[in-house]
């Protein structure tokens, strides 16, 4: 695979530590509803406490339907950012890239350079795994210590927006419990990585965030 150039033309999504979550389901009109629109950003500890997760959820509120022909976009890099030295600035990245039905991953690696231009790191190739198809079982690979996922899910994200809407509007004053899901039945696209802690800061406090590139 080419070295190849992306620039940031989406939202990004920031997380601090090792457990957390952030979301975004409405972007910037421009990549809103496109390929490369990010809805969810995970980062948690493993099933292997020694391992860390990441997870970054793309082209969200798909139907059924939409989901069955929904597919990664070949233009479009996702990217990991990991801070270990706290100056909110990558020292490591973790790339994602589709071809041919097939995810790709580089790193975690120093980048070539930092902010909103990346290049494919090809001599850190991690390993790939076959991209999940809408219905079926989920498919995993595990190459270099790491695990892979790509492919469709249900959307993880609960919030009940009418509720949210109410207590703007002055009508409540706290959410419900449980409350409704305004997300249920949608679906996501997820790219999902499980990482060993020592290849991206070991047992300190890291920051991490992750962008969507698109090809020059």
């Amino acid at each position: 695979m080419k070295k190849t150039k992306f620039l940031i033309t989406a939202a990004i999504i920031g997380i601090s530590s090792i457990v957390a979550i952030a979301a975004d389901h409405i972007d910037a009109p421009a990549v809103t509803g496109g390929t490369n629109d990010i809805t969810d950003f995970y980062a948690f500890q493993g099933q292997n406490t020694s391992n860390l997760v990441l997870v970054a959820n793309v082209q969200g509120l798909l139907s059924p339907s939409s989901t069955a022909n929904a597919t990664f976009d070949e233009s479009t890099l996702i990217e990991f950012n990991i801070d270990t030295n706290n100056d909110n600035v990558e020292d490591l990245v973790i790339q994602a890239t589709p071809r041919d039905g097939v995810m790709y991953f580089f790193g975690p690696a120093a980048p070539l350079q930092t902010g909103l231009n990346s290049t494919i790191l090809t001599n850190d190739e991690a390993g790939s795994v076959d991209i999940t198809a809408y219905g079926q079982n989920a498919i995993t690979a595990t190459e270099n210590g790491m695990q892979f996922f790509a492919g469709p899910r249900d959307d993880p994200f609960f919030f009940d927006s009418g509720q949210y809407n109410a207590i703007i509007d002055g009508m409540a004053t706290s959410f419900n419990n449980p409350g409704n899901d305004s997300f249920a039945g949608t679906n996501v696209l997820s790219i999902v990585v499980e990482v060993p802690k020592s290849l991206v800061g070991g047992s300190g406090t890291i920051n991490t965030w992750v962008e969507s590139k698109r090809r020059q």
